[in-house]
């Protein structure tokens, strides 16, 4: 694709923060979602699960596109194994909204007190994570500049610390929820049971991988 291959020459980093664009669309439409949950509407949920699919093979599409006009005569500041997982953890992001996103369908949620408003303040906490990582590969243009070094590499140092203090958050809350969902366990139906837990998994999955996503910028930084 001309474009993809316009973005290289531009910036050897483009062609990500593209791709991550892609991403953020199927971000913010689950954060859309996830602002209605706590009233429940399941074919408001399975619209929007249709939605945030769309937006997920758009983003595969771009990720594809990148991969395949991948130029191997051009140099890169980094080896492309490192860009190429880089790319790959940003397309792992968006498939884990569309997964979320199917889960929500599955089942009427069940009434279980509180945790409905726990699960969307879960959320807010993993988009936390994620806003902190998008902020890392933004700045990958500025690493480049400095060629990976010196103020501007401490800078991107310091903001992965703050994406994995965040990211460990989302784990204690993980397992609050955990524990509070199986204390009311024998009051579900097995179906709402098991869509809850796949829910919480998928969404500290989603944070997760946020984190490694910043982490993977800062080994790229210790391999220099």
């Amino acid at each position: 694709m001309r474009t993809i291959a316009r973005l290289f020459s531009r910036s050897p980093f483009s062609p990500l923060q593209t791709h991550l664009k892609k991403v953020g669309f199927c971000f913010d439409a689950l954060a859309s979602v996830f602002n209605k949950l706590t009233s429940h509407d399941l074919k408001s949920f399975e619209k929007a699960s249709l939605e945030i699919a769309k937006l997920e093979q758009d983003a595969d599409i771009t990720k594809n596109d990148i991969r395949n006009h991948l130029p191997k005569s051009l140099f890169l500041p980094i080896d492309r194994g490192q860009f190429l997982e880089i790319l790959s953890l940003q397309d792992t992001l968006a498939d884990k909204c569309e997964e979320i996103a199917f889960i929500l369908t599955l089942h009427p949620m069940n009434d279980v007190g509180t945790l409905k408003e726990d699960i969307v303040q879960f959320f807010d906490k993993t988009k936390a994570v994620y806003k902190s990582a998008v902020k890392i590969i933004q700045e990958i243009d500025e690493l480049l500049e400095s060629s990976f070094g010196g103020q501007e590499a401490e800078k991107v140092k310091a903001m992965v610390a703050i994406t994995a203090s965040l990211e460990i958050e989302v784990d204690k809350m993980q397992k609050t929820l955990l524990k509070k969902l199986y204390q009311q366990g024998d009051h579900l139906p097995a179906p709402s049971f098991t869509q809850w837990v796949m829910l919480i998994k998928e969404i500290a999955e989603l944070s997760h991988t946020a984190e490694k996503l910043a982490h993977r910028v800062r080994m790229v930084l210790e391999l220099r």
